[in-house]
Order: C-alpha cells, then sequence, then structure tokens
C-alpha cells in the first residue's frame, strides 16, 4: 500500500483502515490457550473509548502517558488512544526493576501511567512517592486487583466506560480530536538502553516514523496479509516500527503470545510471514534445535548432518536463486522433505517470506545457517535515533559480513576515524530535556553521529566492525574489535555470553558464560552432577568443551589477515550469568562494558598477570529484589593460537 495524502499520524490511519478495511483482522491476543481476534473497525472503537476516557480523567496534549507491561492489544491501544488527543506515549521495559522505571517516569515527567497487571502496578506503587509527577494509574489486567483500594487506581474498563459515555453525548469529540495532530507533532519518546550511561529519551515524530516504515514497506513489499509475532519490548524502537507502525500503514494483523514463557508454542501456531527479531533470538533457537539433535538417535543425527552439510554448500545460493546444478538441486529438496521442511515447521519458520535481524551483530555462521535452510533472514542496521532504518539488504545482496546499502531516502557517510554518520528523513527531533547530548550526537545540518565504526565495500555496501569507542588495538598494532569475536564465540550453544578484552594489551582475552540449559542438557547425558550454575560453569569437563569452541575461533581469526593478531590466548569461564538486574547487560542484553571492567577487574588481572585462578566476590540481585553475595575461586585458562593461513598447525599458547 503505497502513502496515502493526509494520513499522517496514526489515529488517522487507524480511522482509515477502519473505514475501508473494517472486518480485515488488525490484532490478536492468546488468552487462555485460545485466539481472540479484533478488526480494525473493533479496534477504532475501543481506541475511541479509551481517548475519552483518559481525558475524563485529565490527560492533556502534550502530557506523556507511561505504557509498561508485556505486548498486550490494549496497551497498543492505549499507544494510539493518546496521540488521537495529542498526549506522548513512554513505553518503559516490562522488566524494569523499580528504580530503573522511576528514572523514567521522572524524566519524562509523566502524569499517567497504563500498566499491564499487579506486577507492575506494584512497581509503580513502590515509586509513586519518589516521583511526585505520577497522578493516576490504570490497570489492564483486574486479576489481584481487587483488594487494591488507591484512589489514585483505575482499571482500563471503568476508563473505557467512562469514555463511552462521554462519546454518546458528543459523537464528534473524537474526530476533532484525531484531525488536530500533524506529522510534526511527537509521536512517542523511547528511551535508549543505557550502554554507556542513564537512558536518553529519543523524541520521534509522526513524520520520522511513517516515513521511515513506510519505506521499509515498500522496499520489502509488505502487503496487509502479512502475518505478524509481537513479543519483543515495547519500550524497543524495533518492536514499536515492526509491530505497531508498519501494521498500522500496511494494515496486516499483529498477534500477542501469551506470555513470554509460551512465544515459541504461539509462534510456531501463527506462523509468520514476516518475522524480526535480534540476534539472542536466533541463537537461542539455534541453541534449541542443537540441543534436541544431541538427544536424537544415532541414525537422526547422522541424516541431520549430511543434509545440514548440503545446505551449507548450496541452500543460500538456491535461495538467491543462483545457479545450482539439478542433482544437486534434488539433493538439497530430498533435504527439504526430511530435514529442513519439518525443521522448520517445528520451529514455526514454515510461511515465514521474511525475515530481519538488528540490534546488534550477528554471528555468520548463525546467519547463514537460516537461510542454508531456506530462511529469507537479513540483516538491518538502525537506530532509535534513525526511527530504526540506516541500512537495508537488496534481495540477490545478501551478506553475512556487511549489513546492505542505504535504505531508500538515507544519506550515509564515513567520518575520518571511521565513525558511520547518517541523514534521513527518520532522524530524531531531540533527546528530551537534553540539549548537550542532542548537540553531540546531531549536527545542525541533520547528520547523525552513530557511534559505530564502519567501512564501505567497493560496491557500496556496509560493514560495521564495532563500536567506535570500544574498537582499540593491542600493542603490536593488531586491530581489536571485540564485538566481533564476542559473536564468534557465541555461535556455540554452549556459549550464551563473551566479553573480550585486548586493547592496549599484548593479546586477547575472554570471559565466557556458558549457556545453562545447553551445558545442563550435556550434563545430563554424560552423568555430569551439578546443584548450580556455579559449580557446572567450574567444572574442569566444561572447561574443556570451551575451550575447544575458543579453539576453533582461533582457527577462524586466523584465517583473517586483518584479525589473525586478535586471537584469544586466555580465558575464563564467569561464576555468575551476566544479568540486567545486576547492571551488566542492557534491558536489551547488551553488555555494559564500563561496568564489567570495574566489576571484575581481579579476573581480567588474572587473564593478564599469569594466575591460574582468581578469588572473586560478587554481588547480585535476586528475582524478588533481595541482594546477595556470591564468592568463588574461577579458574583461568589458556588457549591454543594459529599462524595466519587456513592449513597451519596449532601452536602453544605464550
Amino acid at each position: 500500500m503505497s502513502a496515502n495524502a493526509g494520513l499522517d499520524t496514526f489515529p488517522k490511519y487507524l480511522r482509515h483502515h477502519a473505514g475501508t478495511h473494517a472486518r480485515h483482522a488488525a490484532i490478536r491476543e492468546k488468552d487462555l490457550g485460545i485466539w481472540q481476534t479484533w478488526t480494525w473497525a473493533a479496534v477504532e472503537e475501543q481506541v475511541k473509548g479509551l481517548a475519552a476516557g483518559l481525558a475524563e480523567l485529565g490527560l492533556r496534549r502534550g502530557d506523556r502517558i507511561v505504557i509498561v507491561g508485556d505486548n498486550r492489544p490494549r496497551l497498543y491501544w492505549t499507544m494510539v488512544a493518546a496521540q488521537a488527543i495529542g498526549a506522548i506515549p513512554v513505553p518503559v521495559y516490562q522488566d524494569s526493576v523499580a528504580r530503573e522505571m522511576a528514572y523514567v517516569v521522572e524524566h519524562a515527567g509523566a502524569r499517567f501511567a497504563m500498566a499491564e497487571d499487579q506486577e507492575q502496578v506494584d512497581k509503580l506503587l513502590e515509586i509513586k512517592s519518589k516521583v511526585p509527577t505520577l497522578e493516576l494509574i490504570v490497570f489492564s489486567d483486574p486479576r489481584g486487583m481487587r483488594h487494591y483500594t488507591q484512589p489514585f487506581l483505575r482499571s482500563f474498563e471503568s476508563v473505557a466506560e467512562s469514555g463511552r459515555a462521554r462519546l454518546a453525548g458528543d459523537p464528534g469529540w473524537y474526530d476533532r480530536e484525531v484531525e488536530q495532530g500533524r506529522g510534526g507533532d511527537t509521536s512517542i519518546m523511547l528511551y535508549t538502553s543505557g550502554t554507556t550511561g542513564t537512558p536518553k529519551g529519543v523524541v520521534l515524530t509522526f513524520d520520522n516514523i511513517i516515513k521511515t516504515a513506510q519505506a521499509g514497506i515498500d522496499f520489502d513489499r509488505l502487503t496487509i496479509d502479512e502475518e505478524v509475532l509481537a513479543y519483543l519490548p515495547m519500550a524497543w524502537v524495533g518492536d514499536h516500527t515492526f509491530s505497531f507502525a508498519q501494521s498500522y500503514i500496511a494494515g496486516f494483523c499483529v498477534s500477542c503470545p501469551e506470555s513470554g514463557a509460551t512465544v515459541m508454542q504461539d509462534l510456531r501456531e501463527l506462523g509468520p510471514t514476516y518475522f524480526f527479531a535480534p540476534p539472542r533470538i536466533f541463537e537461542n533457537i539455534l541453541t534449541t534445535v542443537m540441543i534436541r539433535m544431541e538427544d536424537a538417535s544415532r541414525l537422526k543425527r547422522r541424516v541431520f548432518k549430511h543434509f545440514l552439510e548440503l545446505a551449507r554448500k548450496v541452500g543460500g545460493k538456491i535461495l538467491d536463486r543462483k545457479p545450482v546444478g539439478l542433482g544437486t538441486r534434488l539433493h538439497y529438496l530430498l533435504g527439504e522433505i526430511l530435514v529442513y521442511g519439518p525443521l522448520k515447521n517445528t520451529l514455526g519458520f514454515s510461511r515465514i517470506r521474511l525475515a530481519y535481524t538488528a540490534g546488534e551483530a550477528i554471528g555468520p555462521e548463525i546467519f547463514e545457517f537460516y537461510r542454508s535452510l531456506g530462511v529469507n533472514l537479513k540483516q538491518l542496521y538502525g537506530s532509535t535515533e534513525a526511527s530504526v532504518y540506516i541500512t537495508m539488504q537488496p534481495d540477490g545482496e545478501i551478506r553475512s559480513d556487511t549489513v546492505g546499502r542505504p535504505a531508500p531516502g538515507v544519506e550515509l557517510k564515513l567520518a575520518d576515524n571511521g565513525e558511520v554518520l547518517f541523514r534521513s528523513p527518520g532522524v530524531f527531533k531531540e533527546y528530551y530535556k537534553n540539549p548537550e547530548a542532542t548537540a553531540e550526537t546531531k549536527t545542525p545540518d541533520g547528520w547523525v553521529m552513530t557511534g559505530d565504526a564502519g567501512m564501505m565495500t567497493d560496491d557500496g555496501h556496509l560493514r560495521i566492525i564495532d563500536r567506535a569507542k570500544d574498537v582499540g588495538r593491542l600493542t603490536d598494532g593488531s586491530l581489536f574489535p571485540p564485538k566481533y569475536i564476542e559473536n564468534k564465540l557465541k555461535f556455540f550453544p554452549n556459549i550464551k555470553e563473551a566479553v573480550a578484552f585486548g586493547d592496549g594489551r599484548d593479546y586477547v582475552a575472554a570471559f565466557i558464560n556458558i549457556d545453562l540449559q545447553a551445558v545442563g542438557s550435556w550434563a545430563e547425558r554424560n552423568n555430569v552432577a551439578y546443584s548450580s550454575y556455579q559449580e557446572l560453569a567450574a567444572n574442569p569437563k566444561v572447561y574443556g568443551i570451551i575451550q575447544q569452541h575458543v579453539e576453533q575461533v582461533n582457527r577462524d581469526l586466523a584465517k583473517d589477515p586483518q584479525l589473525a593478531g586478535t586471537q584469544i590466548r586466555r580465558f575464563l569461564v564467569l561464576h555468575k550469568e551476566l544479568d540486567a538486574d545486576d547492571g551488566e547487560l542492557t534491558r536489551t542484553r547488551k553488555v555494559r562494558r564500563r561496568i564489567i571492567f570495574d566489576k571484575y577487574k581481579s579476573l581480567i588481572d588474572a587473564l593478564y598477570d599469569g594466575s591460574s585462578s582468581a578469588h572473586i566476590e560478587t554481588e547480585l540481585t535476586f528475582e524478588d529484589g533481595r541482594r546477595g553475595l556470591l564468592k568463588a575461586d574461577v579458574l583461568v585458562a589458556d588457549a591454543k593460537t594459529f599462524p595466519r593461513g587456513t592449513d597451519a598447525l596449532p601452536q602453544a599458547a605464550e
């Protein structure tokens, strides 16, 4: 669907679809095992009542309303209802602890909050006395709320009911409010993940989001018939674009899973045609597949391995419609019948026409694995400040080592230090209440500094190396891109997270987090007893497995003339999982390097001073918010490195 004149806000798009595609499914939700569906006409009726009800309670044009919870139709409707009356939705990560939520609510100056359920209400109640701007809390799910009697609490139903009463007396009120909206108005405020400090409120206009989302729709030929599963945090710009903005523009249906625990089952039931996931999701799915295959019979493992090797050789070529011999095609077709098709069906990928990954770099091996199975997985490079799109991969030009060409309407250039700069219709308006940061990021003529280091290929594709501030050099001058190395480590199902060190050092070393599910499954099959993550991580046999993975990464690095010097010489397996609640990861699962450097200094020192172990005492946060102290003696291991070239024999680590 092409852009429509006069449709410059999402409430206007909603009204358009309610008029032209009234009976077409707009959104679904799985509740108690049953999918419930709302048409575009039904959604508009819900939004009208909610918008009028919020206005009755005092939500005014320019006010901010915090929205917190899992992906739920009522929370998406709250966004549009707020926008319809000129208010600004501010989604918050649903797994934020109270202090993180308090920062966003206070910084945004939000007077209203829409909470999904009792859990989120409790967090808002905890911070309310510390955030005086917060006046009223509306809750969507009434379960557990019977005995909450605070006068500032309202149920979703009561708000909508009062709104419907208002509309009964003034039927034209809603349309008059919607008509006041303009493309240049603020559409939403999304907070960055806070990798390098406190989160910043990114102010995006309707023009920013609609123009970039429309460009993505045209580029990928999306239609009203797409099916999308909305399961990523509503506070993330990726979900806002793919699950909300493009749905409202193209008119396709979005489905909300029953819970975070049922996403994979719901994915299989739905069978989306258009799928988006950060690398972590694709890594987790691959880990699950590999664990299941380890438990299969010997014959099934042999068949799987045989056809997987074939897929790696020719699957990508077949997907890109490149020449492949007839015999090989028939062999691959047999693999589709016996392995690839059943596997995609089990994962819920059978109907996928287009899949995207973004948010951070994906390991080349993981990327090529999915494409080899016939899943049209692409990479895109984007940011909140760009309203997502900076680069995209055109059909027939899909590569694992680049993120594509500039997206439609985007200008791209590299600074002298290699930093990527862009300019586009999606460029954010400002960082809320932070003119200094805005000026540091956006030039007066609209160029935005991404903070990422990159290089352009001869044919115009962008290759992202790492965060510009993270790219370093070893003492011998070798380039050190930590994220690139970490992603190669995370390809292995047994490795969940990795942190590489080397800038200003003589060699590269790494922290490893094992994947408890994958390594736990191995331990069960091999009768290895353990009582905790800490005990399993310290097991010498586990160290042996991880060492094999590290050395395989070193073999791969040795093949790259530019990166052969960055092979990992020493590593350790951390005694605990890195956790967002402990401040070690952002809510989008990105490593907070500065905090890691400070918190684990004694372990980093041990990697470089020749120690065979190091003692560490780490404060951690339990699920109920309590804090505790974890003590451990962590082993430090050496890894073999390899001379430059593909056929070299290993050499002992120095």
